[in-house]
C-alpha cells in the first residue's frame, strides 16, 4: 500500500469517526413506568399507563382527554425521570404538580398531561 493510500484511508476513517460523534442521538427515556386513574365514559374506573416515556416531550394523557371536561387523576411515578403533571393539556397553564422518581399522589391531585425531565 503506497503512502498516499493510506493517507486517503486513514482520513477517510478520521471523516467517518467525526460523523459518527456528531450525528444526534435518539430522544433519552426515562425508564419505568408512570401510572394515572380515570373514569372510562360508561363510569369505569380504569388505570392509564405510559411505559418508558420520552424525556422532554409533553405527553397528553389518552383516556381522560376524550371526554370533555374529565381528567386523570392519582399519578404514580415508578420512572427514573422527574414528572411534571399539569391540569391542562399540552402541558400548559399555571396549575401543575411535580412528582419525583418513585412519588405519587392522591385522587385529589387532577392532570391531563405530563412532561418528564
Amino acid at each position: 500500500m503506497s503512502a498516499r493510500s493510506l493517507t486517503a484511508a486513514l482520513g477517510a476513517a478520521c471523516s467517518a469517526f467525526v460523523l459518527l460523534l456528531s450525528a444526534p442521538g435518539s430522544a433519552s427515556a426515562a425508564t419505568g413506568q408512570f401510572r394515572y386513574a380515570y373514569t372510562t365514559a360508561e363510569g369505569y374506573e380504569a388505570v392509564g399507563f405510559l411505559n418508558h416515556p420520552v424525556s422532554g416531550e409533553c405527553i397528553n394523557l389518552r383516556g381522560p382527554g376524550s371526554e370533555p371536561g374529565s381528567a386523570a387523576r392519582a399519578p404514580k411515578n415508578h420512572t427514573d425521570a422527574t414528572a411534571t403533571v399539569f391540569l391542562d393539556p399540552d402541558c400548559e397553564g399555571d396549575i401543575y404538580y411535580t412528582l419525583p422518581p418513585g412519588a405519587g399522589a392522591g385522587d385529589r391531585l387532577r392532570l391531563r398531561s405530563v412532561v418528564f425531565s
